[in-house]
């Protein structure tokens, strides 16, 4: 007769049966998926260092670029925008590296820079947006048109333009010195902007931006300085707004005026101004200024070529 203790010794070799079985069988496939796992790891580790290989050697012919560039981009510029006059104009980001070496450019290409003129954060700042405009409409000078555009940065540019910026028909300037003196000194006063001493008119402009302002308000900057830019072109002989790298995305200032035609159509812009080969763009697009041409140069999508007279 089976009793109950040899149920429960019979039920008990079961179990324990199962739980070896388990066991056994998860070592098995562990081992299995292990060495699945390592012989993974491997491919993808070699795949890594080709990548870095491929890396280091795109950074190499980049370095290299930039040096030959920077070479000959002087002689490529020689006599580009000779007896022209230039005002230079920054952001609170633009490298101050990539300034001058625009400066230098310039001069190489036989421009004289009349001075710079530096746009602070609050310049752009939503939040100093009725401010701006208010103390526009006090400082600009009798007799002047404001622009159309009820925004600050199409009302600064005409303010701006008007006082920094000589007549395209007689190359003669716009505003009085104590208008540009009282024009610069209220924007000075308030923050919005910095000037060189002595600062004068030019003929041309160019507007030297960073890349992508990160931040919630970075759309809405990157439109005020559009705009003022656009401005500041139809205000005198040329401009060219010059940003780095994502400077040409939805954020940034480049990016905002290449999706407005009617801006495209009189203002150049250039997206590498950050790279020797971007910054003598930024000449030959200012020469093409003088000749009532525009165009979207660089190395982002909607770039039209990498420079004037070159297609993309």
């Amino acid at each position: 007769m089976i009793s109950l203790r040899y149920h429960i010794v019979s039920i008990t070799a079961v179990f324990l049966a199962l739980a070896v079985g388990v066991v056994l069988g998860s070592t098995a496939i562990s081992g299995r998926l292990l060495s699945g796992l390592n012989e993974d790891n491997g491919a993808l580790g070699r795949e890594v260092s080709a990548l870095q290989s491929e890396r280091h050697g795109l950074d190499a012919r980049l370095a290299d670029a930039d040096r030959f560039a920077s070479t000959v981009g002087p002689l490529a510029v020689k006599g580009q925008l000779a007896d022209r006059t230039v005002l230079l104009v920054t952001t609170a980001d633009a490298a101050p590296d990539d300034r001058d070496a625009v400066t230098d450019l310039l001069r190489s290409a036989g421009a004289t820079v009349t001075g710079e003129l530096q746009l602070t954060e609050s310049f752009t700042d939503p939040d100093k947006a009725d401010q701006l405009l208010d103390l526009v409409a006090r400082l600009q000078p009798a007799g002047t048109l404001l622009p159309t555009g009820g925004d600050p940065g199409t009302r600064a540019g005409g303010l701006l333009g008007s006082v920094l910026l000589l007549a395209q028909d007689d190359n003669q300037p716009q505003a009085t010195p104590d208008e540009q003196a009282a024009a610069l000194g209220g924007l000075s006063s308030a923050g919005f902007v910095k000037a060189d001493q002595g600062l004068r008119p030019a003929q041309l402009a160019v507007v030297l931006t960073g890349g992508a302002v990160p931040g919630d308000s970075a759309a809405d900057r990157a439109a005020v300085l559009a705009r003022f830019a656009t401005q500041l072109d139809r205000s005198g002989a040329g401009a060219v707004l010059a940003g780095g790298d994502g400077s040409a995305d939805g954020t940034g200032a480049v990016g905002v005026v290449r999706a407005d035609t009617a801006a495209t159509s009189v203002l150049s812009t250039v997206d590498h101004a950050d790279t020797a080969a971007g910054r003598v763009v930024v000449v030959l697009a200012l020469r093409e200024q003088l000749d009532g041409k525009a165009g979207r140069y660089g190395v982002a999508g909607n770039a039209e070529g990498p420079a004037p007279g070159a297609s993309g």
